[in-house]
Formats: C-alpha cells, sequence, structure tokens
C-alpha cells in the first residue's frame, strides 16, 4: 500500500468486549486517523466516541476508510472483507479465529490477493514483549541448542455454572474451546518461536460439564531438528501471578546452556546451565492495554507495514498454516494419533 502517504484512515467493525483494546490502541497510534465505528448495535458504536453507524455499508461510503480494522466473529468475516474490498479498501486488519473454515479463510484469502488487498490476521501474542525477548534471546543462542519449549495455560476463570459469563459468556457455548479460541494463539507463538511444525500429538478434554467445548489439554510439536513444543491447557486452574490474563500462564524454553522462563509477570528471566540464579532479560512493567499492550505493538507493525513498506507479518496467505495446523489438533485428539500431514495451505 506504500503510496507516499503519511496518515491511514482507519475505521472500526465492531464494538463489543474485546473491541476496547483495539479502539485504545488505535488512539495510541501516530499517522493514524480514525473514520468511523460501525456495530449492529449502533449505541456501542458510539460509545466509542467516534462517529458512529449501524451499517458497514454505510460506514465504508461515508467514510472511505484505507484500512478496516474487523474485531467481529468469524461468521461476519467474510461478508465485511468483501464488502471492504467493494468500496475499494486497500488493507485489512481482521481478528482471529479468521473465517469459520481454512476453505472459507483460503476463499477470502484468494479474492483479497485478486484484489491486491493486503490482509493481517490480528494474532497478537507473537507480539507481546517476552515473546519478542525470548525469540531475540534464541536468535543470539543465548541458551545454548534449543531441546524445548512448554507453555503452561493457567487461565483459572474456568471452574463452576457462573464459569466465563461475566466477560465472554459465549464460550460456554462454543463446540471449541481450548484451542480453537485461546490454545490457537501458541499454534502462531510457537512458530513465531521455532518455525513450521512437522508432526502434531493432542490429547483434549472437558473437565467442567457446564460448557460445550474442551477446556483442558495438551499438544505436542515435532520439528525436524529434534526440538519438541508443548502446549499444557487447563483453563480452571491458576499460576501465580497478580493478574492471571498478563501472560495467561507460566513458559519454560530449554537449551544445552540454559534455561528462559516467563513468569506470570512479564517478566523473562534466563539461568545459565549449572547455576542456581537467574538473571532478568525483561523485568515485569505496568503495561498498557492487553497483554502487554500487543494489540498497539500489531497494529504499530501494520501502519510501518502498509507506509513504510516494512515486511508484514501475519498476513492471511501465511496465516492459513495456523488454521490447518488447527484441524490437525483437533483431527489427532480424535483420531489418538499422532499427525505428520499439516495440510499446510
Amino acid at each position: 500500500m506504500k503510496n507516499g502517504a503519511d496518515t491511514l484512515r482507519v475505521a472500526c467493525l465492531g464494538a463489543g468486549y474485546f473491541a476496547q483494546f483495539h479502539y485504545d490502541a488505535w488512539r495510541r497510534c501516530n499517522r493514524v486517523r480514525l473514520v468511523g465505528a460501525c456495530d449492529n448495535d449502533r449505541d456501542k458504536a458510539k460509545a466509542t466516541g467516534l462517529t458512529a453507524f449501524g451499517e458497514l455499508d454505510c460506514m465504508l461510503k461515508m467514510a472511505k476508510p484505507d484500512l478496516l480494522d474487523i474485531i467481529t466473529p468469524p461468521s461476519t468475516h467474510r461478508a465485511a472483507i468483501c464488502q471492504a474490498i467493494d468500496h475499494g479498501v486497500k488493507a485489512i486488519i481482521c481478528q482471529k479465529p479468521f473465517c469459520t473454515s481454512l476453505e472459507e479463510a483460503r476463499t477470502v484469502t484468494e479474492i483479497a490477493e485478486a484484489a491486491g488487498v493486503t490482509i493481517v490476521i490480528h494474532e497478537n501474542f507473537r507480539f507481546q514483549p517476552w515473546y519478542r525477548t525470548i525469540r531475540q534471546a534464541l536468535d543470539r543462542q543465548l541458551i545454548g541448542d534449543l531441546l524445548q519449549l512448554t507453555f503452561r495455560l493457567r487461565t483459572g476463570d474456568g471452574q463452576g455454572p457462573r464459569a466465563y459469563l461475566d466477560r465472554q459468556p459465549y464460550f460456554q457455548e462454543m463446540p471449541k474451546l481450548l484451542i480453537h479460541e485461546t490454545g490457537v494463539h501458541w499454534i502462531d507463538t510457537f512458530r513465531y518461536l521455532l518455525g513450521e511444525p512437522a508432526a502434531v500429538y493432542a490429547d483434549l478434554r472437558k473437565l467442567n460439564p457446564v460448557i460445550k467445548g474442551e477446556d483442558a489439554g495438551y499438544f505436542i510439536f515435532d520439528y525436524d531438528n529434534g526440538v519438541r513444543a508443548l502446549f499444557d491447557g487447563n483453563r480452571l486452574l491458576d499460576h501465580a501471578a497478580e493478574n492471571c490474563r498478563t501472560t495467561l500462564g507460566e513458559a519454560l524454553v530449554e537449551g544445552t546452556r540454559g534455561t528462559l522462563l516467563l513468569q506470570g509477570d512479564g517478566s523473562v528471566h534466563v539461568r545459565h546451565f549449572g547455576d542456581r540464579k537467574s538473571t532478568v532479560l525483561l523485568a515485569a512493567q505496568d503495561w498498557s492495554g492487553f497483554g502487554g499492550d500487543c494489540v498497539k505493538n500489531l497494529i504499530s507493525h501494520v501502519i510501518d507495514g502498509l507506509l513504510d513498506g516494512t515486511p508484514l507479518e501475519n498476513e492471511a496467505r501465511d496465516y492459513l498454516k495456523v488454521i490447518a495446523i488447527e484441524q490437525a489438533i483437533y483431527e489427532s485428539d480424535s483420531l489418538g494419533r499422532k499427525i505428520r500431514e499439516l495440510g499446510h495451505a
């Protein structure tokens, strides 16, 4: 989209729970002009303080955005993206999960590519400062040759009959929860840190009887170089943190010359092999926004990519791999065996 412009006209579709973090992040970004907010509940759109619309078509006609930020459920994505393309929008950020299936996501990606429209999927966990710090440490071989990575998801919000009702009540009705809604973040984060897996094995279960989907389980990624990555998720249990939603859990990254530890406060520590004490690589901070301000970090990354021509992460074509791996995880759990054909798009 790089065309000499120094400001992006941005409109947002959706004003639900998580949208608050998008609007806050956009307001704190330079080189952006917010030109509209749209929601089926126009009162929610008005509450953003922006010019409010109840219909996307009307907002696209009136506001004429360069970029549309889609912050609505998967069932709305295809229609919203096609409308935006028809109205000349040249860039789109789309919340995950992207579309309702791999097939639909692939079709939408092809439509956008044919029209010359850039779609970036709003998969923001790789933009959390602790994972950027871990990636830098791995690139520097600070812990020697990597052997394994473990992330323990412990959100602590999934117990009892009122699980999730206070913040995201639709979680109770989702037929697929732990991996499709939450674990998908670590499918992408593991890819960011380690590259593409060669195989996956999964074992999923439902612990809280009031919900429809799975709320606990494991998946293991195999890599051709012998590295293993384990996601150990349980939404009923918590971890040692003042706010369990800062990191949603803890991580251990282990190599031949040391170990990296991500704690629940967002700090990252390195302990060299044979030592008892560790050194702080990233100190805990009072980060703005959600998850270490990862929403703003992603948005800033997209702004720089569109206006300055810097490479973009998580474009739709690349993100199809995440959806394919998610499918393989559910297939592995269903069949009770390791899946090697991950169906990369």
